[in-house]
C-alpha cells in the first residue's frame, strides 16, 4: 500500500515534468484554468461577502440561546461551510476547467499517450462530448462528495476528532474523487464508461490517493490550480495508461 501511494506521488511529479518540459503544453493547459479561476474567484468573493447571512440562516435554531453561545455556533457553522465549499471548489474547478477546455486537455492527453506508445483506435473526445462527460461526472462526484460532507460536517463538532480525523478523511475522500475526475479523458478515449473507470481505479486505491491527494492539496493554494491541473491531467493520463495496459514502465 505504501509502495503504491509513493508510486502515485511519482506519477504526479511525472505529470509536472511532462507538461513543463514543453512550454506549449503549459499554455494550452493554463488557458481553460484561467477562465475557470475568474469564475471561481467571483463565487468565492460572493460567499465571503455573505457568509454571516448564510451562517445566521443555518443557525436559526439557536436564536433563543444566549448571545455568546449563539455567536459561537454561528462562527463554527460559518467555518464549516467555508471548509465544505473549499473542498467542493477543487472538484468543481477541475470539472469546469475540463468541460471548458476539453479539446485542450485531449491534446495534452494525446501527446502524453503518444510518448507512452499511443492508443490504437483511440476515440476522439471533442469539446461537446468532453463537456457532457465532464458534466455527468461532476454531478455524480459532487453529489458523492456532498453525501460524505454531511456526516463529516456533523463529526466536525466532536472535540479532538473533529479537528484531526475529520479534516484528514475529507482530504482523502475529495482527493480520491479528484483522481476519478482527472482520468476522465484518457478513459473516454479508450471507450471506457464512468462505471468502468471507477471500478478500475478502485483496484489501486492507494496509487490513486498518492497521485490525487497531493494534487488536491496543491489546488487549495490560491491560483495554483492554473498550473497544477494541466500537470495533474498529464499525470492522470500516465496513471490511466498504467492501469489499463498493465505497463508498469508507463
Amino acid at each position: 500500500m505504501i509502495k503504491d501511494f509513493g508510486a502515485g506521488v511519482s506519477l504526479l511529479l511525472r505529470g509536472f515534468k511532462l507538461v513543463f518540459s514543453v512550454p506549449k503544453r503549459v499554455l494550452v493547459g493554463a488557458l481553460p484554468a484561467v477562465i475557470t479561476a475568474v469564475l471561481m474567484i467571483t463565487g468565492w468573493t460572493l460567499l465571503f461577502l455573505h457568509i454571516d447571512s448564510i451562517a445566521d440562516w443555518l443557525t436559526g435554531f439557536a436564536d433563543s440561546w444566549n448571545d455568546t453561545t449563539e455567536r459561537v455556533v454561528e462562527v463554527a457553522v460559518g467555518i464549516s461551510v467555508i471548509a465544505i465549499v473549499l473542498g467542493l471548489s477543487v472538484l468543481l474547478f477541475t470539472a469546469i476547467t475540463i468541460m471548458i477546455g476539453g479539446p485542450f486537455y485531449e491534446y495534452i492527453a494525446e501527446e502524453v499517450e503518444d510518448e507512452l506508445g499511443g492508443v490504437p483506435e483511440a476515440e476522439q473526445v471533442g469539446w461537446w462530448r468532453a463537456f457532457l462527460v465532464g458534466l455527468r461526472s461532476t454531478i455524480l462526484l459532487v453529489g458523492t462528495s456532498i453525501l460524505f460532507a454531511i456526516p463529516l460536517f456533523l463529526c466536525g463538532f466532536i472535540p479532538v476528532v473533529g479537528q484531526t480525523v475529520v479534516p484528514v478523511l475529507a482530504v482523502c475522500i475529495n482527493g480520491y474523487l479528484l483522481g476519478i475526475e482527472l482520468t476522465g479523458i484518457p478513459f473516454t478515449r479508450r471507450g471506457r464508461t464512468f462505471k468502468q473507470r471507477r471500478q478500475i481505479l478502485a483496484t489501486r486505491r492507494a496509487m490513486v490517493l498518492g497521485f490525487a491527494v497531493p494534487a488536491y492539496l496543491l489546488c487549495l493554494i490560491p491560483l495554483a490550480a492554473m498550473v497544477v491541473i494541466p500537470a495533474a491531467m498529464a499525470g492522470g493520463t500516465v496513471l490511466s495508461n498504467r492501469l489499463l495496459t498493465g505497463d508498469r514502465a508507463a
